[in-house]
């Protein structure tokens, strides 16, 4: 039993031996996975956009908790930026893959 391999696979922590053997990087893989992280940072930009209108409308109607809605508008705002920053990341890199695999 000592001299049985054991394989602790955790949450973040993928073992792939194929994928470290060839050393070659597949250049259209790598940018098909940058362009599904560009659309899901669109997606993320737009639903954060929609919530902050979403807030700002509550703070006009609900002016007793205004104060409260202010402040989850600006943070949903402040999300849509970075989630808007990390779709334009996301397209350069997807982009490099391109002009990499063209090479």
């Amino acid at each position: 039993m000592a001299e049985e391999k054991q394989h602790r696979h955790h949450l973040f922590h993928r073992h792939n031996e194929e994928e470290n053997s060839g050393g070659e990087v597949d250049y259209e893989k790598k940018g098909k996975h940058h362009k599904h992280l560009e659309q899901l940072g669109g997606l993320g930009a737009i639903a954060a956009g929609a919530y902050a209108i979403h807030e700002k409308h509550k703070a006009k109607k609900d002016t007793g908790n205004a104060k409260s809605h202010r402040i989850k508008e600006e943070v949903a705002a402040v999300a849509a930026v970075g989630s808007a920053g990390f779709a334009f990341h996301e397209h350069h890199q997807k982009n490099d893959a391109k002009k990499q695999g063209e090479n």
